[in-house]
């Protein structure tokens, strides 16, 4: 192939909606080209690279024992309806209606097509197990598409779903994938974390994303110095029923007088509510008391499946939503609004607090509560916080202590117990899931068992972004000249330039 007779259109000048490394270089080598918001076309050059990714991912996939089939990107929504998804989704999910009014959808993902498949044409244990993948073009609705093919609207996906008679079939069949992609990855000559992760609108109750490390990466990454533990920050464990809250140091009240509490072992002051007038946040609260965030209780109100819970946690510590979920094993988890929070707690945002907390509202408190001592808490008044908050004493009897933070780099590991958590930043390449019956049992994907009875499919499913894949390559090598590519996805790996001649573009094996 002739270099002068291949489409590459390069750019001297940076676009101005390029920010990270690969987009900027992908525009600059004629990769790609924008058509819209978070759509992009692969030029030639591009679609190189993209196909041996594909190759790779096809070889890998075969050699685990998958099957490759191509479903339709187009879906009825009656299928989503069956699984529960079709409300809860969000507006990341593109609805649309045909001529004869028929609610349908553009494909994010394809959990509903493949669990009908499986009920139609699998029947019986002796199919089992059974992996089918594709490679096929999804579309995500995305608020705020950025960084290119790193979080695009529209992007090449592989995606396979695994079908087990029972719960160790199934965990046979994710190790499987596991180590297809950690093969994969590999050969794409990527630095990668294989990290535990939520498992978000997928659902599921075990997942792992696979984390190519980069500075640019969007997702934080906890992973233990001594261990091999390593997950994604909102999945990340903290030490759990152990860990306690330290003591307060010199809580003051609004007065300015020192309470009782700085005395190394201070006897226990009555609770009391002091004046706080439009004191509404940790930072307003701490600076008004003169206390420690450490030493207040914040207590938030979620909407779980649209039922009221409170959750409470140290003022110095951020709520992880995805363990929240995991706790409550709900399918949407939202903040509620002012008028859900005025009507459980009886007071205006940022004056909840756990005392005297209606007990027909489930209250959860994360574990570093267990020892809160001495310390302020919202009086679910306005304008009013408590002092000389106990946990023990003044929190309501009917809580309930879970992990629910963000866990921080140089905590100890909790599995281990030997090292601490060091930071990174990944791209977030591939993620396996362990379902469960979460579709099969919602849309009756049953097979007959040696006995003749009925047995639910358990199920796994296992994604790859293929677009992502060699954006995360180009975030994770480059220099200033330009992009450095791992030899066994690089376009052209040889560029044959003759002196005095018209320089050609070769492809070897």
């Amino acid at each position: 192939m002739l270099f002068s007779r291949y489409l590459i259109p390069t750019l001297k000048e940076t676009p101005a909606d390029a920010v990270v490394p690969s987009h900027i270089l992908m525009l600059r080598a004629g990769m790609i080209r924008r058509l819209a918001a978070g759509i992009y076309t692969y030029l030639p050059l591009g679609l190189r690279t993209i196909k041996k990714i594909e190759a790779i991912i096809r070889e890998e996939m075969n050699r685990a024992g998958a099957l490759e089939l191509l479903m339709p990107a187009v879906q009825p929504a009656e299928i989503w309806q069956e699984s529960g998804r079709w409300g809860y989704y969000g507006p990341e999910l593109l609805r649309f209606q045909d001529r004869k009014g028929g609610d349908f959808c553009l494909g994010p993902t394809h959990e509903e097509v493949i669990t009908q498949i499986a009920r139609n044409e699998i029947s019986s244990y002796r199919d089992l197990p059974m992996n089918l993948y594709q490679i096929q073009t999804k579309f995500r609705d995305e608020i705020r598409p950025r960084f290119g093919l790193m979080r695009g609207r529209e992007f090449i996906m592989k995606d396979a779903y695994s079908f087990d008679l029972d719960e160790d079939g199934a965990r046979e069949s994710y190790r499987k994938m596991y180590d297809a992609y950690t093969r994969i990855f590999q050969r794409c000559g990527l630095q990668f974390k294989a990290v535990e992760a939520g498992t978000g609108a997928i659902g599921g109750s075990v997942s792992h994303e696979f984390q190519v490390l980069a500075g640019s990466g969007e997702d934080a990454i906890l992973a233990c110095s001594a261990c091999d533990y390593a997950a994604n920050r909102e999945k990340a464990e903290c030490m759990g029923e152990t860990e306690a809250a330290e003591e307060p140091e010199g809580l003051e009240t609004a007065e300015g007088s020192p309470s009782a509490s700085s005395h190394p072992d201070p006897p226990r002051e009555e609770i009391a509510a002091v004046d706080t007038p439009d004191v509404k946040t940790i930072e307003e609260l701490s600076a008004f008391l003169r206390v420690d965030p450490k030493n207040i209780c914040k207590t938030l109100v979620y909407l779980a499946d649209a039922h009221p819970v409170a959750v409470m946690l140290r003022g110095d510590h951020e709520i992880s939503e995805t363990k929240l979920a995991d706790v409550l094993h709900c399918d949407e988890l939202l903040l509620a609004d002012e008028a859900t929070i005025q009507k459980a707690t009886g007071a205006p945002v940022g004056f909840a607090g756990p005392v005297g907390l209606k007990k027909k509202m489930p209250v959860f408190a994360d574990y570093a509560l267990k020892g809160f001592s001495g310390g302020v808490a919202g009086a679910n008044e306005k304008d009013k916080h408590f002092i000389h908050v106990y946990a023990d004493r003044d929190f309501p009897e009917e809580i309930a202590y879970r992990d629910l933070r963000l866990a921080e780099e140089g905590e100890p590991c909790p599995r281990c117990g030997n090292g601490t958590y060091e930071s990174y930043r990944g791209i977030e390449v591939g993620q396996v899931f362990y379902l469960g019956t979460k579709y099969s049992e919602r849309m009756n994907a049953s097979v007959l068992d040696e006995n003749g009875k009925p047995r639910v499919l358990v199920m796994g499913c296992y994604g790859i972004g293929v677009g992502r894949t060699m954006a995360a390559a180009i975030e994770q090598n480059h220099d200033e000249h330009g992009i450095i590519w791992p030899f066994s996805i690089a376009p052209f790996p040889l560029i044959i330039c003759p002196v005095g001649s018209e320089a050609r573009v070769e492809e070897v094996s």
